[in-house]
C-alpha cells in the first residue's frame, strides 16, 4: 500500500519513535470483528451456533474477533440478525456512551448502522432510538440493518443535523456523533480511503465536524451524555475539534467513562479524557473517541412545546391487525400506532411529530391492511422471538434442515394446518410463512432470496 507522503510525514512527527511500529501495522493482517445481537440471541447460543469465532473484543460487551476465512456474512444467522459484522475499534464509541434501558438516544451520523444496532441492543426494546443519516442511499442501508437486527423502537431519518437541532431541542438523554472524517484510521481496511485523502480534505472534515457537534449539543438534555468519535488520526479532526467545541459550548465538559481502566488495559491511549486507538497497540483499526456531559440544569422552554404525533391509527384501522395479533401473537405490542396509507407502524412512546421530516423508517412496520385482512411485514417477524408467537417452524439443525429452501423462497414442511407462522433458524426469527395443510407458503421477501 502506497500511503500519501503528506500523511506519512505528519505521522512521523506525531509518533516519533513509535512511527516504525505504526507503519509495520499496515503490513500485518487486520482484525475482523462481529457483535452478537442481544435482541435476538444470548451469548451461550451465539457461541454454540457460530463456532468459528475467536477471542472476545475486550472493550465491547458483545464483540468477538473472527477468522477472515469464516465469511459470516453468508450465513443464515446473519440474515436473521443474530449478529452484526463490525470493525472491532468501531465498537468502542457505543460502549463509551453507556446507554441505559429507557434512554432516548440519537445516533446523528448513523449509516450503515453499526453503532445504532449496538445501542439498540443496550436499550433492549425500551426508550427510543433516532438514527439519522444525511445521504439518502446510506439511510436506506441503515434502515435495512435496523430491520434485520429486529429493532422495534427505532426511527430512521434522512436529514441534515441542523434540521434535527430545530426539531428536537434538548430531547435526548444520549447522543452519538460518529462524525464523517478523512478516514485515515481505515486505510488498512479500505484502500479507496487512501486515494480520497488530502490535507485539504482534512480541513473540510474538521469544519463539518464542528457544525455537527454544535447541532448535537442542542438536542442533548441537561445532564445528558454525548460521545464524539472518528476513524482518523488527525489532530485537527480530533483533539483540536474537541477543544474548539468546548470553547464554544461552556456547559459541556469531558467525562472519563466508568470503564476507563478497562480501556487502558485493552491498549487505549488516553489524553485529557480523550481516547486514541492505535493499530500498532491493539487488535483494531485507528479510532478516536471522547465522552462529554452537559452540565446545564435548566431546560430550554422550547423543549416543552413539541407537537404530538400525527396519523395516529383509529380503532377501525387496527381491526384486522388486532384479529391477526389475537390469532398469531402471545404478546401485546405497546407504543403509538400510526398509519401511512394502508400500512401500520408502531412508534415508541414519547416520539413527537414527524411532520416535515424525511422519514426512512417510522418505527416498526407491522404490516398492511388489505381487503378484509392484515398481512404482517417482514420487519415484524424479525422483531419477534419464538416465544412471542403461537406457531413456529424451526429450519435449522441436522435432522430438519430447511433453511436453504426457505431462503430460496420455496415451500417448506410444517405441522400446522393454517395460520401465520414464524420461521426460525437456530431459534432466531428470520421471516414469515403461512401454513396450509402441513406445508408452509413462503413469505421471505423476494429481494432477499438467494
Amino acid at each position: 500500500m502506497q500511503l500519501p507522503i503528506d500523511f506519512t510525514n505528519r505521522m512521523k512527527e506525531m509518533l516519533g519513535e513509535e512511527y516504525e511500529a505504526f507503519i509495520q501495522s499496515y503490513m500485518d493482517n487486520r482484525a475482523y470483528g462481529l457483535r452478537y445481537n442481544p435482541l435476538k440471541i444470548n451469548r451461550e447460543e451465539f457461541e454454540k451456533n457460530v463456532p468459528a469465532i475467536l477471542n472476545r473484543v475486550p472493550w465491547a460487551e458483545e464483540g468477538y474477533y473472527y477468522d477472515a476465512s469464516m465469511q459470516p456474512g453468508k450465513a443464515p444467522l446473519h440474515e436473521a440478525g443474530a449478529y452484526y459484522i463490525q470493525e472491532p475499534s468501531a465498537m468502542s464509541a457505543a460502549e463509551l456512551l453507556e446507554v441505559s434501558e429507557g434512554d432516548f438516544v440519537c445516533d446523528l451520523c448513523a449509516a450503515p448502522g453499526g453503532k445504532s444496532t449496538q445501542i439498540a441492543g443496550k436499550l433492549n426494546g425500551t426508550g427510543m432510538l433516532v438514527s439519522n443519516e444525511f445521504y439518502g442511499s446510506r439511510a436506506k442501508i441503515l434502515s435495512q440493518n435496523i430491520e434485520r437486527m429486529g429493532v422495534r423502537n427505532a426511527v430512521v431519518l434522512n436529514e441534515d443535523t441542523g434540521v434535527l437541532a430545530d426539531k428536537f431541542p434538548e430531547f435526548f438523554d444520549k447522543v452519538m456523533v460518529d462524525a464523517p472524517c478523512s478516514g485515515e484510521g481505515m486505510f488498512r481496511k479500505d484502500e479507496a480511503a487512501v486515494d480520497e485523502w488530502s490535507l485539504s480534505q482534512v480541513k473540510v472534515c474538521a469544519d463539518r465536524q464542528a457544525m455537527i457537534l454544535d447541532n448535537a449539543a442542542s438536542i442533548l438534555k441537561p445532564g445528558g451524555a454525548m460521545v464524539y468519535s472518528t476513524c482518523t488520526f488527525s489532530v485537527e479532526e480530533n483533539e483540536d475539534t474537541v477543544k474548539a467545541f468546548l470553547e464554544r459550548n461552556k456547559d459541556f465538559v469531558i467525562e472519563k467513562t466508568s470503564i476507563h481502566e478497562k480501556l487502558i488495559e485493552a491498549g487505549f491511549v488516553e489524553n485529557e479524557g480523550m481516547y486514541r486507538l492505535w493499530p500498532h497497540k491493539l487488535q483494531g483499526e485507528g479510532h478516536f473517541a471522547v465522552r462529554f456531559v452537559k452540565r446545564s440544569l435548566v431546560e430550554d422552554e422550547a423543549s416543552y412545546k413539541r407537537k404530538p404525533v400525527e396519523n395516529l391509527a383509529k380503532k377501525a384501522d387496527l381491526k384486522y391487525f388486532e384479529e391477526f395479533a389475537a390469532a398469531t401473537l402471545n404478546i401485546k405490542l405497546e407504543g403509538q400506532f400510526i398509519m401511512f396509507g394502508d400500512s401500520i407502524y408502531l412508534l415508541p412512546e414519547g416520539m413527537i411529530s414527524l411532520k416535515g421530516l424525511k422519514v426512512e423508517r417510522a418505527g416498526l412496520k407491522l404490516g398492511v391492511n388489505k381487503k378484509n385482512r392484515f398481512e404482517p411485514d417482514h420487519a415484524l417477524a424479525l422483531a419477534l422471538k419464538p416465544e412471542d408467537v403461537k406457531q413456529v417452524v424451526e429450519t435449522g439443525g441436522e435432522e430438519n434442515n430447511q433453511i436453504d429452501k426457505y431462503i430460496r423462497g420455496e415451500v417448506i414442511d410444517c405441522s400446522y394446518d393454517n395460520g401465520w407462522t414464524l420461521v426460525t433458524v437456530d431459534n432466531v426469527s428470520i421471516g414469515w410463512g403461512k401454513a396450509s395443510n402441513g406445508s408452509l407458503k413462503n413469505h421471505y421477501p423476494k429481494g432477499l432470496r438467494r
